[in-house]
């Protein structure tokens, strides 16, 4: 049977579910229904949210796991006097803090967003932006503003590694595939050997590869095995050549394909 479980929050939820997540990723047999209830911001949200987790209770004979960022105290005292396992991660933490410190907490909902003189939160969001109009090499005209351009063949980890490092680093990231049509004289078109400097390979298990296009579209020359191991072969032959760093995404989570590049290429994060 899976679990449930809930992130709530007062804002977005991207901080409860991010941290839940890396909790939950350490329990390998575990098997979990994953639910986000961000903006649970009033009283009525969270009689409405503690009824529902009393409800999942109920129904499963199991308490649900609640990860919460809720920064309002009333608000909290609500979700914790529900019948789930709570892990508050502002209570957790704050009072530590507010004792080494000897300081009080303004307990401000959304100052992780607001903790940010220089603007980094609206960085993200243009960073955001950008992975999405830059993706699968649609346009190349906005190269020199990418940090880093990830290559490889299609369906490799590309736009999901470019969008989670937007999201959680501030990493302006473009994308762009070699296709079937690129293997016959296969080299860095103009664009790409331009800013050579940038790239970054991404390659995966020519099996793996196999199952995920089989599951985009089925029976076709593009998803077969032999179609993946030439296209592998090829792009991996092209990464050497040029000397573009890669990286194998074959058991890696997109988090840990995110943060081997960070490292890898040096490049720096926009903190939260």
């Amino acid at each position: 049977m899976k679990r449930k479980v809930f992130f709530i929050s007062d804002r977005t939820g991207i901080t409860a579910e991010m941290l839940g997540q890396s909790l939950l990723s350490q329990f390998d047999e575990g098997k979990f229904d994953q639910e986000s209830a961000p903006f649970i911001d009033t009283i009525d949200k969270a009689n409405a949210m503690r009824e529902k987790i009393n409800e999942a209770a109920e129904r499963d004979g199991v308490k649900p796991i609640i990860f919460d960022t809720i920064v309002q105290p009333d608000i909290r005292e609500v979700i914790l006097d529900s019948q789930g396992l709570v892990l508050d991660f502002f209570q957790t933490f704050i009072g530590p803090l507010e004792k080494e410190l000897n300081l009080k907490s303004n307990f401000s909902v959304g100052k992780t967003h607001a903790y940010d003189k220089k603007g980094r939160y609206d960085t993200r969001i243009d960073a955001i932006n950008f992975a999405l109009n830059n993706d699968d090499g649609t346009t190349t005209r906005y190269y020199d503003e990418a940090d880093i351009i990830l290559i490889g063949v299609s369906r490799c980890g590309k736009t999901p590694t470019s969008l989670y490092m937007a999201m959680q680093f501030g990493i302006f990231a473009a994308n762009y595939p070699f296709t079937e049509d690129d293997m016959d004289n296969l080299r860095l078109p103009p664009a790409l050997k331009k800013h050579k400097k940038k790239l970054f390979g991404l390659t995966i298990n020519p099996n793996r590869l196999h199952e995920i296009r089989t599951e985009r579209r089925a029976n076709s020359t593009y998803a077969s095995l032999k179609q993946c191991q030439y296209e592998l072969r090829e792009v991996e032959a092209l990464l050497r050549r040029e000397k573009v760093p890669v990286l194998n995404t074959t058991s890696k989570s997109i988090e840990e394909i995110a943060t081997k590049i960070m490292v890898q290429s040096g490049l720096k994060r926009t903190s939260f």
